[in-house]
């Protein structure tokens, strides 16, 4: 029973801790889309590509020079 009423809080405060780990950002192109990201986009520095996952879900490569402005909300 202790376990529980100890383990509960514990997991909670855990679980929001890595909730607050994600940096949401929005990824402007020249064109004028915006994405709207879970996480900062990683860089290939060999492919020139900026890849992210969007806020549906759906991983998203743009080339670099079409990347206009990046921007942590």
């Amino acid at each position: 029973m202790k376990i529980s009423v100890i383990g509960l809080p514990l997991l909670m405060v855990a679980l929001l801790g890595l909730a607050g780990c994600a940096t949401p950002s929005v990824v402007t192109l020249q064109n004028g889309t915006q994405y709207l990201t879970k996480d900062l986009p990683n860089t290939t520095n060999k492919d020139g590509l900026y890849e992210f996952v969007d806020i549906a879900g759906k991983r998203v490569q743009v080339k670099a020079a079409d990347v206009a402005t990046i921007k942590s909300d």
